[in-house]
């Protein structure tokens, strides 16, 4: 299927390319940064463990093995910029911290859920395919 951009452009080579055109994001920056944010180690799973509601600091970190407080710092700091989770700072005493999607974040459910689900299902053939091509790959020599 070839989608033509613009009169003066080379025609779109799949249909992915297309619709970023179509959509005004000619040269992928909108799709490059979104999938920065949520293609990292954290995001998605900070993500789907706020799908029921809101939580404090510590409960996300307790349902998120391996996180590390700074990190969840990072994360949640750079979710809330991105506008995908709210903080909620409440003047008690201590103060007490929630967290939780906001309306763009809550939009993000179905597509991991979708993502999660495929890597799930297709993991052994990933593994298997790893496991073949790092059986015959040639030594290579360090990168510089």
């Amino acid at each position: 299927m070839t989608i033509a951009l613009d009169p003066q452009s080379q025609p779109a080579r799949s249909e992915y390319e297309g619709a970023c055109a179509s959509r005004g994001d000619g040269d992928g920056r909108a799709v490059r940064e979104v999938l920065d944010r949520i293609g990292d180690k954290w995001s998605l799973l900070v993500i789907v463990t706020l799908v029921d509601g809101l939580l404090r600091f510590t409960e996300l970190q307790r349902h998120i093995p391996g996180i590390s407080q700074r990190m969840l710092t990072l994360t949640l700091r750079q979710l809330e910029r991105d506008g995908l989770v709210a903080r909620t700072v409440h003047a008690e005493v201590p103060p007490r911290v929630e967290y939780e999607l906001t309306e763009v974040g809550r939009t993000l459910i179905e597509p991991s859920m979708a993502l999660a689900g495929w890597a799930i299902e297709n993991y052994p053939r990933i593994s298997e395919a790893r496991e073949r091509f790092d059986a015959n790959a040639p030594a290579r020599p360090p990168s510089p």
